[in-house]
Protein backbone atom coordinates (compact mmCIF):
# COMPACT_ATOMS: atom_id res chain seq x y z
CA UNK A 1 0.00 0.00 0.00
CA UNK A 2 2.81 2.42 1.09
CA UNK A 3 4.31 1.54 -2.18
CA UNK A 4 1.04 2.46 -4.17
CA UNK A 5 1.28 5.99 -2.09
CA UNK A 6 4.86 6.95 -3.47
CA UNK A 7 3.83 5.52 -7.03
CA UNK A 8 0.71 9.10 -6.71
CA UNK A 9 3.10 11.49 -4.77
CA UNK A 10 5.23 11.16 -7.87
CA UNK A 11 2.76 11.53 -9.96
CA UNK A 12 1.95 14.50 -8.42
CA UNK A 13 5.89 16.04 -8.59
CA UNK A 14 6.07 15.16 -12.60
CA UNK A 15 9.21 15.75 -14.36
CA UNK A 16 9.45 15.32 -18.55
CA UNK A 17 11.54 13.61 -19.99
CA UNK A 18 14.67 14.75 -21.40
CA UNK A 19 13.04 14.03 -25.26
CA UNK A 20 10.83 17.67 -24.78
CA UNK A 21 14.44 19.16 -24.37
CA UNK A 22 15.36 22.09 -26.99
CA UNK A 23 17.89 19.93 -28.15
CA UNK A 24 15.99 16.72 -28.42
CA UNK A 25 13.28 18.67 -30.36
CA UNK A 26 15.05 19.40 -33.24
CA UNK A 27 15.90 15.36 -33.24
CA UNK A 28 11.90 15.26 -33.46
CA UNK A 29 11.85 17.49 -36.19
CA UNK A 30 14.67 16.45 -38.02
CA UNK A 31 13.38 13.01 -37.87
CA UNK A 32 9.58 14.14 -38.89
CA UNK A 33 11.06 16.03 -41.72
CA UNK A 34 12.82 13.06 -43.45
CA UNK A 35 9.52 11.43 -42.76
CA UNK A 36 7.48 13.72 -44.91
CA UNK A 37 9.80 13.94 -47.44
CA UNK A 38 10.16 10.71 -47.93
CA UNK A 39 6.00 10.22 -48.15
CA UNK A 40 6.07 13.38 -50.37
CA UNK A 41 8.78 11.79 -52.75
CA UNK A 42 8.01 10.60 -56.34
CA UNK A 43 4.63 13.29 -56.43
CA UNK A 44 5.16 15.37 -59.45
CA UNK A 45 3.20 18.76 -58.10
CA UNK A 46 4.27 17.83 -54.27
CA UNK A 47 4.29 22.03 -54.09
CA UNK A 48 0.69 21.07 -53.65
CA UNK A 49 1.70 20.06 -50.05
CA UNK A 50 3.09 21.62 -46.90
CA UNK A 51 4.55 19.92 -44.07
CA UNK A 52 3.27 19.95 -40.87
CA UNK A 53 7.45 21.11 -40.25
CA UNK A 54 7.00 24.06 -42.24
CA UNK A 55 3.25 24.90 -41.48
CA UNK A 56 3.85 25.07 -37.56
CA UNK A 57 6.16 27.53 -38.68
CA UNK A 58 3.76 30.37 -40.04
CA UNK A 59 1.19 29.76 -37.27
CA UNK A 60 0.43 33.43 -36.49
CA UNK A 61 2.29 35.03 -39.39
CA UNK A 62 1.02 38.34 -40.88
CA UNK A 63 -0.79 37.29 -44.10
CA UNK A 64 -0.75 33.96 -43.46
CA UNK A 65 -4.75 31.86 -42.63
CA UNK A 66 -5.03 28.44 -41.32
CA UNK A 67 -8.06 27.25 -42.91
CA UNK A 68 -10.21 24.48 -41.65
CA UNK A 69 -12.37 21.81 -43.82
CA UNK A 70 -13.81 20.37 -40.73
CA UNK A 71 -17.46 20.70 -39.05
CA UNK A 72 -18.06 23.48 -37.00
CA UNK A 73 -18.03 21.32 -33.90
CA UNK A 74 -14.91 19.24 -34.84
CA UNK A 75 -13.13 22.74 -35.05
CA UNK A 76 -14.40 24.23 -31.71
CA UNK A 77 -13.40 20.66 -29.93
CA UNK A 78 -9.36 21.21 -31.72
CA UNK A 79 -8.06 23.76 -34.32
CA UNK A 80 -4.89 25.39 -35.11
CA UNK A 81 -4.38 28.70 -33.23
CA UNK A 82 -5.52 31.86 -34.93
CA UNK A 83 -7.17 29.29 -37.71
CA UNK A 84 -10.80 29.70 -39.33
CA UNK A 85 -13.26 27.59 -40.26
CA UNK A 86 -14.99 27.09 -43.74
CA UNK A 87 -16.40 23.54 -43.47
CA UNK A 88 -15.83 21.75 -46.85
CA UNK A 89 -19.63 20.72 -47.65
CA UNK A 90 -20.88 23.94 -46.81
CA UNK A 91 -18.67 25.72 -49.37
CA UNK A 92 -20.87 24.94 -52.24
CA UNK A 93 -24.29 27.40 -52.35
CA UNK A 94 -27.77 25.80 -53.93
CA UNK A 95 -31.51 26.20 -53.30
CA UNK A 96 -33.79 23.31 -51.93
CA UNK A 97 -33.98 22.05 -55.41
CA UNK A 98 -30.41 21.39 -55.49
CA UNK A 99 -30.10 24.34 -58.26
CA UNK A 100 -27.08 26.00 -58.13
CA UNK A 101 -26.89 29.44 -59.52
CA UNK A 102 -23.81 30.06 -61.13
CA UNK A 103 -22.60 26.66 -61.62
CA UNK A 104 -19.69 24.98 -61.75
CA UNK A 105 -18.58 28.02 -59.49
CA UNK A 106 -19.11 26.79 -55.87
CA UNK A 107 -20.49 30.36 -55.17
CA UNK A 108 -21.67 32.82 -57.22
CA UNK A 109 -19.24 35.91 -57.00
CA UNK A 110 -20.63 38.64 -54.75
CA UNK A 111 -21.38 35.61 -51.89
CA UNK A 112 -17.74 33.69 -52.22
CA UNK A 113 -16.63 37.80 -51.99
CA UNK A 114 -18.46 38.57 -48.73
CA UNK A 115 -17.75 35.09 -47.45
CA UNK A 116 -14.20 34.52 -47.86
CA UNK A 117 -13.79 38.03 -46.74
CA UNK A 118 -15.61 37.54 -43.47
CA UNK A 119 -12.66 34.55 -42.73
CA UNK A 120 -10.27 37.45 -42.52
CA UNK A 121 -8.75 36.59 -46.10
CA UNK A 122 -8.03 39.18 -48.47
CA UNK A 123 -6.48 38.86 -51.98
CA UNK A 124 -2.74 38.43 -50.34
CA UNK A 125 -3.25 36.03 -47.87
CA UNK A 126 -1.20 32.40 -47.85
CA UNK A 127 -3.80 30.54 -47.07
CA UNK A 128 -3.31 26.52 -45.63
CA UNK A 129 -6.16 24.54 -46.12
CA UNK A 130 -6.18 21.30 -43.20
CA UNK A 131 -8.27 19.16 -41.44
CA UNK A 132 -8.03 16.38 -39.00
CA UNK A 133 -5.75 14.36 -41.12
CA UNK A 134 -7.44 12.67 -43.66
CA UNK A 135 -7.67 15.07 -46.34
CA UNK A 136 -11.21 15.43 -48.20
CA UNK A 137 -12.06 18.37 -45.78
CA UNK A 138 -8.52 20.28 -46.63
CA UNK A 139 -8.79 19.13 -50.33
CA UNK A 140 -12.42 20.68 -50.12
CA UNK A 141 -11.42 24.27 -48.97
CA UNK A 142 -8.21 24.04 -51.75
CA UNK A 143 -10.50 23.20 -54.93
CA UNK A 144 -13.10 26.26 -53.43
CA UNK A 145 -9.82 28.99 -53.16
CA UNK A 146 -7.97 27.49 -56.62
CA UNK A 147 -11.36 27.58 -58.87
CA UNK A 148 -11.62 31.57 -57.79
CA UNK A 149 -7.93 31.72 -58.79
CA UNK A 150 -6.57 32.27 -55.62
CA UNK A 151 -2.79 31.06 -55.72
CA UNK A 152 -1.12 31.31 -52.61
CA UNK A 153 -2.77 28.48 -50.98
CA UNK A 154 -0.97 24.84 -49.85
CA UNK A 155 -2.47 21.77 -48.19
CA UNK A 156 -1.20 20.61 -44.88
CA UNK A 157 -0.58 17.28 -45.09
CA UNK A 158 -1.38 15.00 -41.90
CA UNK A 159 -3.67 17.81 -40.73
CA UNK A 160 -4.00 18.79 -37.07
CA UNK A 161 -2.68 15.54 -36.27
CA UNK A 162 0.80 16.09 -37.82
CA UNK A 163 1.11 19.54 -36.32
CA UNK A 164 0.25 18.02 -32.70
CA UNK A 165 2.81 15.23 -33.17
CA UNK A 166 5.57 18.12 -33.48
CA UNK A 167 4.34 20.94 -31.37
CA UNK A 168 6.77 20.84 -28.16
CA UNK A 169 4.14 22.15 -26.24
CA UNK A 170 1.73 19.51 -27.38
CA UNK A 171 4.18 16.93 -26.47
CA UNK A 172 4.72 18.16 -22.65
CA UNK A 173 0.80 18.75 -22.71
CA UNK A 174 0.14 15.02 -23.64
CA UNK A 175 3.05 13.83 -20.83
CA UNK A 176 0.85 15.24 -17.73
CA UNK A 177 -1.91 14.17 -19.01
CA UNK A 178 -0.94 10.53 -19.39
CA UNK A 179 0.28 11.19 -15.74
CA UNK A 180 -2.94 12.33 -15.14
CA UNK A 181 -4.60 9.17 -16.27
CA UNK A 182 -2.29 6.99 -14.37
CA UNK A 183 -2.89 8.80 -11.10
CA UNK A 184 -6.56 8.26 -11.97
CA UNK A 185 -6.39 4.58 -12.52
CA UNK A 186 -3.78 4.19 -9.41
CA UNK A 187 -6.63 4.66 -7.21
CA UNK A 188 -9.32 2.14 -8.74
CA UNK A 189 -8.42 -0.77 -7.07
CA UNK A 190 -9.11 1.24 -3.83
CA UNK A 191 -12.33 2.73 -4.94
CA UNK A 192 -13.86 -0.90 -5.98
CA UNK A 193 -12.99 -2.12 -1.96
CA UNK A 194 -14.70 0.54 -0.76
CA UNK A 195 -17.55 0.25 -3.01
CA UNK A 196 -17.74 -3.87 -2.37
CA UNK A 197 -17.68 -2.97 1.57
CA UNK A 198 -20.44 -0.27 1.53
CA UNK A 199 -22.45 -3.32 -0.33
CA UNK A 200 -21.86 -5.69 1.97
CA UNK A 201 -19.28 -8.01 -0.34
CA UNK A 202 -16.38 -7.59 1.50
CA UNK A 203 -15.64 -7.09 5.14
CA UNK A 204 -12.76 -3.98 5.79
CA UNK A 205 -11.29 -2.96 9.55
CA UNK A 206 -11.53 0.47 9.69
CA UNK A 207 -7.65 0.83 9.43
CA UNK A 208 -7.99 -0.77 6.29
CA UNK A 209 -11.17 1.67 5.43
CA UNK A 210 -8.96 4.32 6.46
CA UNK A 211 -6.06 3.31 4.16
CA UNK A 212 -7.98 3.17 1.24
CA UNK A 213 -9.90 6.35 1.75
CA UNK A 214 -6.50 7.82 1.94
CA UNK A 215 -5.11 6.47 -1.28
CA UNK A 216 -8.55 7.44 -3.02
CA UNK A 217 -7.38 11.45 -1.67
CA UNK A 218 -4.42 11.52 -2.59
CA UNK A 219 -5.50 10.40 -6.24
CA UNK A 220 -7.88 13.41 -6.11
CA UNK A 221 -5.16 15.32 -4.65
CA UNK A 222 -2.47 14.24 -7.31
CA UNK A 223 -5.00 14.76 -10.44
CA UNK A 224 -6.41 18.00 -9.21
CA UNK A 225 -2.99 19.04 -9.19
CA UNK A 226 -2.37 17.85 -12.71
CA UNK A 227 -5.45 19.56 -14.29
CA UNK A 228 -4.35 22.82 -13.53
CA UNK A 229 -1.01 22.44 -14.64
CA UNK A 230 -2.46 21.36 -17.96
CA UNK A 231 -4.57 23.88 -17.68
CA UNK A 232 -1.69 26.49 -17.54
CA UNK A 233 -0.02 24.99 -20.32
CA UNK A 234 -2.89 25.49 -23.02
CA UNK A 235 -1.81 29.00 -23.98
CA UNK A 236 1.35 27.66 -25.17
CA UNK A 237 -0.60 25.39 -27.68
CA UNK A 238 -0.47 25.00 -31.36
CA UNK A 239 -4.00 22.90 -31.12
CA UNK A 240 -6.64 24.99 -29.06
CA UNK A 241 -10.32 24.81 -28.42
CA UNK A 242 -12.54 27.40 -28.46
CA UNK A 243 -14.48 29.55 -30.72
CA UNK A 244 -13.68 31.45 -34.06
CA UNK A 245 -12.09 34.86 -33.60
CA UNK A 246 -11.26 37.01 -36.62
CA UNK A 247 -11.12 40.72 -38.06
CA UNK A 248 -13.12 40.71 -41.17
CA UNK A 249 -11.18 42.02 -44.59
CA UNK A 250 -12.14 42.67 -47.84
CA UNK A 251 -11.47 40.15 -50.99
CA UNK A 252 -12.08 40.60 -54.27
CA UNK A 253 -12.89 37.98 -57.33
CA UNK A 254 -11.38 38.87 -60.51
CA UNK A 255 -13.51 37.36 -63.04
CA UNK A 256 -10.85 37.03 -65.66
CA UNK A 257 -8.62 35.16 -62.87
CA UNK A 258 -11.19 32.55 -62.00
CA UNK A 259 -9.64 28.89 -63.17
CA UNK A 260 -12.76 26.60 -64.77
CA UNK A 261 -9.91 24.10 -65.23
CA UNK A 262 -10.68 21.73 -62.30
CA UNK A 263 -14.94 22.34 -61.98
CA UNK A 264 -17.20 20.85 -63.86
CA UNK A 265 -21.12 21.57 -63.88
CA UNK A 266 -23.81 18.64 -64.44
CA UNK A 267 -23.75 19.93 -68.40
CA UNK A 268 -20.38 18.87 -68.72
CA UNK A 269 -20.96 15.33 -66.71
CA UNK A 270 -23.80 14.24 -68.07
CA UNK A 271 -22.01 14.74 -71.58
CA UNK A 272 -19.52 12.24 -70.45
CA UNK A 273 -21.25 10.06 -68.58
CA UNK A 274 -23.63 9.55 -72.01
CA UNK A 275 -20.16 8.82 -73.97
CA UNK A 276 -19.03 6.15 -71.73
CA UNK A 277 -22.30 4.62 -71.69
CA UNK A 278 -21.60 4.45 -75.61
CA UNK A 279 -18.00 3.43 -75.77
CA UNK A 280 -17.23 1.66 -72.20
CA UNK A 281 -13.84 1.59 -71.80
CA UNK A 282 -13.20 3.56 -75.35
CA UNK A 283 -14.67 6.41 -73.97
CA UNK A 284 -12.41 9.63 -73.54
CA UNK A 285 -14.18 10.43 -70.07
CA UNK A 286 -13.80 8.27 -66.84
CA UNK A 287 -16.38 9.26 -63.59
CA UNK A 288 -15.01 8.49 -60.29
CA UNK A 289 -17.84 8.02 -57.85
CA UNK A 290 -15.98 8.80 -54.37
CA UNK A 291 -18.44 8.14 -51.84
CA UNK A 292 -19.51 5.01 -49.71
CA UNK A 293 -21.11 1.38 -51.35
CA UNK A 294 -24.18 2.54 -49.33
CA UNK A 295 -24.36 5.85 -51.36
CA UNK A 296 -23.58 4.56 -54.51
CA UNK A 297 -26.78 1.88 -54.15
CA UNK A 298 -28.96 4.61 -53.26
CA UNK A 299 -29.66 2.79 -49.66
CA UNK A 300 -28.34 6.26 -47.69
CA UNK A 301 -29.63 9.73 -48.68
CA UNK A 302 -27.84 12.67 -47.29
CA UNK A 303 -29.59 16.24 -46.58
CA UNK A 304 -32.85 15.44 -48.06
CA UNK A 305 -31.94 14.41 -51.44
CA UNK A 306 -34.72 13.61 -53.76
CA UNK A 307 -33.22 10.76 -55.16
CA UNK A 308 -30.43 8.03 -54.06
CA UNK A 309 -28.07 6.22 -56.42
CA UNK A 310 -24.94 6.84 -58.62
CA UNK A 311 -24.31 8.55 -62.00
CA UNK A 312 -24.20 5.64 -65.13
CA UNK A 313 -21.10 4.54 -65.95
CA UNK A 314 -19.53 5.46 -63.09
CA UNK A 315 -16.15 3.72 -61.34
CA UNK A 316 -16.83 3.45 -57.90
CA UNK A 317 -13.29 4.15 -55.81
CA UNK A 318 -14.22 5.11 -52.51
CA UNK A 319 -11.67 8.00 -51.38
CA UNK A 320 -10.47 5.83 -48.08
CA UNK A 321 -8.69 4.01 -51.22
CA UNK A 322 -6.51 7.67 -51.52
CA UNK A 323 -6.31 9.03 -48.43
CA UNK A 324 -3.44 7.21 -45.98
CA UNK A 325 -5.13 6.61 -43.11
CA UNK A 326 -2.47 4.09 -41.43
CA UNK A 327 -0.21 7.02 -41.32
CA UNK A 328 -2.08 9.94 -40.57
CA UNK A 329 -1.42 11.42 -43.96
CA UNK A 330 -3.33 13.01 -46.30
CA UNK A 331 -2.60 11.26 -49.45
CA UNK A 332 -1.10 8.07 -49.76
CA UNK A 333 2.40 7.85 -51.62
CA UNK A 334 2.45 8.68 -55.13
CA UNK A 335 3.69 4.66 -56.43
CA UNK A 336 0.28 3.47 -53.82
CA UNK A 337 -1.91 6.22 -55.77
CA UNK A 338 -0.59 5.37 -59.48
CA UNK A 339 -1.81 1.25 -58.25
CA UNK A 340 -5.25 2.25 -57.67
CA UNK A 341 -5.57 4.49 -60.60
CA UNK A 342 -4.36 1.98 -62.72
CA UNK A 343 -6.39 -0.65 -61.51
CA UNK A 344 -9.32 1.31 -62.13
CA UNK A 345 -8.97 2.15 -65.86
CA UNK A 346 -8.00 6.01 -64.68
CA UNK A 347 -5.90 7.15 -67.42
CA UNK A 348 -3.99 10.37 -67.91
CA UNK A 349 -4.93 10.50 -71.63
CA UNK A 350 -8.66 11.09 -70.73
CA UNK A 351 -10.87 13.63 -69.26
CA UNK A 352 -11.66 12.73 -65.61
CA UNK A 353 -14.77 13.82 -63.21
CA UNK A 354 -14.79 12.75 -59.48
CA UNK A 355 -18.26 13.33 -57.13
CA UNK A 356 -19.01 13.01 -53.81
CA UNK A 357 -22.18 14.22 -52.16
CA UNK A 358 -21.39 18.35 -52.81
CA UNK A 359 -17.97 17.87 -54.33
CA UNK A 360 -16.05 20.54 -52.08
CA UNK A 361 -14.53 16.94 -50.04
CA UNK A 362 -14.51 13.26 -51.02
CA UNK A 363 -14.25 14.16 -54.60
CA UNK A 364 -12.00 16.42 -54.28
CA UNK A 365 -9.50 14.15 -52.85
CA UNK A 366 -9.25 12.52 -55.76
CA UNK A 367 -8.94 15.27 -58.20
CA UNK A 368 -6.41 16.63 -55.93
CA UNK A 369 -4.56 12.99 -55.43
CA UNK A 370 -4.57 13.13 -59.47
CA UNK A 371 -3.51 16.87 -59.87
CA UNK A 372 -0.41 15.48 -57.03
CA UNK A 373 0.60 12.89 -59.99
CA UNK A 374 0.67 15.19 -62.81
CA UNK A 375 -2.98 14.31 -64.43
CA UNK A 376 -3.93 17.52 -66.36
CA UNK A 377 -7.65 16.84 -67.41
CA UNK A 378 -9.40 16.27 -64.15
CA UNK A 379 -12.67 18.09 -62.24
CA UNK A 380 -14.34 18.22 -59.57
CA UNK A 381 -18.32 17.93 -60.00
CA UNK A 382 -19.36 21.15 -58.02
CA UNK A 383 -22.43 19.95 -55.77
CA UNK A 384 -22.01 16.90 -57.01
CA UNK A 385 -24.96 14.36 -56.00
CA UNK A 386 -26.97 17.36 -54.63
CA UNK A 387 -27.35 18.73 -58.02
CA UNK A 388 -27.79 15.57 -59.56
CA UNK A 389 -29.90 13.63 -57.10
CA UNK A 390 -32.11 16.26 -57.12
CA UNK A 391 -32.86 16.72 -60.96
CA UNK A 392 -35.31 14.61 -62.45
CA UNK A 393 -34.58 15.04 -66.10
CA UNK A 394 -30.66 12.79 -65.28
CA UNK A 395 -30.44 9.31 -65.39
CA UNK A 396 -29.72 7.33 -61.96
CA UNK A 397 -28.56 3.65 -61.03
CA UNK A 398 -28.88 1.60 -57.94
Amino acid sequence: MKKLLKTLVVAATVTFTPFIMASENGNILASAEAEMASSQKGYANEDILISAEEAIKLIGKDNVMFVSGDTEDVYKLGHIKGSVSMYAHHLHHSDITGTMHCAPLYRCIDDAEAYIGSKGIDNNTMIIAYDDFKGPNATGVYSFFTSYGHKNIKILNGGRAAIMKIDPAQIKYDAVKAEAKKAKRAAKPAKKKLKKAKKGKIELTDAEIAELKAIVAESKKTVKELKKKMKAMEKDLMVVKGEEHVTPRTYKIDKDNIDFTNIAGKEEVKHAMEDILKNGENSQYVIIDSRAMSEIIGERKMDHVARGGHVPGSKFIEWNKISDLKNKKSFKSAQELKAVYEKYGVDKDKTIYAYCMVGAGRGSEHITALKLLGYKNIKVFTGSWDVWGNDMSLPLKR
